[in-house]
């Protein structure tokens, strides 16, 4: 238990290390971010000091609580200087939480204007949040078996790769690849025309799969075909598995079922709804494929950039829109959603299932990256997702009691759930935000998004008496 202490200790000294640097480098916002430094630090410190004496060993269950309190310990944290700056308490820790778990969800308008300082925050919580769910991800969830993550832990690693059994190993790697994602994003921003603040900022919300932007237009404030095209690739790389970087830099090892799957669904959607839009519209082909190729990504990696009201497409866009925020980037990366590994195992254990029935007499296994599935891996998948079409379900039914109508409800939750950002509607559509929420559904949809982030499942499991009642 003090080791779980300690970490959450730990999170907070280091926010508050960013918040000084912040004040260090916005005058305009200086007291803001010193004054939230010094009360973060001294809360970071204190908790360090007294589980330091006997950190003790870390099993799954710490693993457990761990994971499901250092996320709202770095939401509330963050949501420190936005609430000290001008927001209520309910608006602050919302768009912390959406920060902190690439959400991108925003109650703030008039970002044209806002202080540097309060952009920049929102861009470095986001950029934290996605590294440290690949870690999450990686380190912790196929440990804890969560959703069938174990069998993640196969496909990115093997027995030859020592720089993905070491922890440290592993984290270091992927904190230097993401960096050199992050900046060579950057370096395009900027050649593209970009300030160098917009560029930086645009970087770390874009590999985090974030989505935050500086304006109120989103990313359609650059009216650039070729900064447009550059998001959309960015995004793509965010949305990829870090361990597969991690084996292609390594062992100069390219192929992954789930990178492929993806980037397939990818084109063949891009494709659908690009014939979908100069069908039905003025637009040339090659425009059509930029606007679509940019939303189609920004919706499937979770990122929840825009560019374009994509609602205004027609019906059959707008429902085919609602459907890819369930869809989810690859496994082991910024991305949220459902995953693509978990979509690849389910389809083709129901085809497994199928062929049983069929032919009652063989045995079929389903395989992934050539070999079987094992059982436990197919349970755990089926688990997520009846937990997360049930989490869904729920915070639809507690949105619509909370006084929003049923199209805000529905999307908002899935948008929530997966760490989208916009919904679809008039109210939390691409075109609009979550200000006009009451308090009520707020809090509801940061506790989707902090559900959402740590694969349904963990929490669930916090959740239980059982669990506390074997702690110690």
């Amino acid at each position: 238990m003090n080791f779980v202490v300690f970490v959450n200790g730990a999170v907070l000294s280091f926010l508050a290390i960013l918040m000084g640097i912040d004040a260090a480098l916005f005058p305009e916002t200086a007291s803001v971010f010193v004054i939230s430094a010094v009360l973060t630090l001294t809360v970071g410190v204190c908790l360090c000091i007294s589980a330091s004496t006997s950190l003790g060993e870390i099993d799954r269950r710490h693993a457990f609580l761990m994971t499901a309190t250092v996320w709202l310990t770095a939401a509330a944290a963050g949501a420190l200087p936005l609430y000290m700056w001008s927001m209520s308490l309910t608006d602050a820790f919302f768009e912390a939480m959406s920060g902190i778990t690439t959400t991108g969800s925003t109650i703030m308008s008039g970002l044209d204007t806002t202080p540097k300082g309060i952009l920049l925050w929102r861009a470095m919580l986001q950029w934290l949040g996605g590294v440290g769910f690949i870690v999450t991800g990686i380190a912790l969830l196929p440990l804890m078996k969560v959703g069938g993550m174990q069998l993640f832990r196969t496909e990115s690693s093997d027995k030859g790769e020592k720089e993905l059994r070491s922890a440290a190993g592993f984290a270091g790697a992927t904190l230097w690849i993401y960096a050199s994602l992050t900046m060579a994003c950057a370096v395009t921003y900027a050649l593209g025309g970009m300030g160098a603040f917009d560029a930086i900022t645009h970087a770390m919300t874009t590999l985090s799969t974030g989505g935050y932007s500086n304006y109120d237009a989103s990313f359609g404030h650059f009216e650039s075909g070729f900064l447009q095209w550059a998001g959309t690739l960015f995004m793509v790389f965010g949305a990829l598995p870090f361990a597969w970087y991690i084996r292609a830099v390594n062992r100069r090892i390219l192929h992954s079922e789930q990178v492929v799957a993806f980037l397939g669904m990818l084109g063949v959607v891009i494709s659908v709804l690009t014939l979908w839009r100069v069908a039905t519209s003025t637009v040339g082909p090659l425009d059509a494929l930029r606007q679509v190729a940019f939303n189609v990504v920004s919706v499937v990696t979770t990122t929840g950039y825009a560019t374009t009201d994509y609602t205004a497409w027609g019906a059959f866009a707008t429902v085919g829109f609602f459907v890819l925020t369930a869809i989810g980037g690859c496994t082991g990366s910024t991305a949220g959603g459902a995953k693509t590994m978990r979509w690849l195992i389910l389809v083709r254990s129901i085809g497994a299932q199928i062929r049983q029935i069929h032919s009652p007499h063989r045995v079929y296994r389903p395989k992934y990256e050539g070999r079987p599935i094992e059982p436990d891996v197919i349970s755990g998948v089926t688990a997520f997702f009846t937990f997360y079409f049930l989490s869904a379900i729920i915070l639809t039914v507690l949105l619509d009691l909370a006084g929003l109508d049923f199209t805000t409800a529905v999307t908002g939750a899935l948008t929530a759930l997966a760490n989208v950002g916009p919904g679809i509607g008039q109210t939390i559509g691409p075109s609009g935000n979550f200000a006009s929420l009451d308090d009520l559904p707020k809090w509801i949809l940061a506790f989707g998004m902090y559900v959402g982030r740590l694969e349904m499942l963990t929490v669930v499991v916090v959740l239980t008496p059982a669990f506390w009642r074997s702690i110690r």
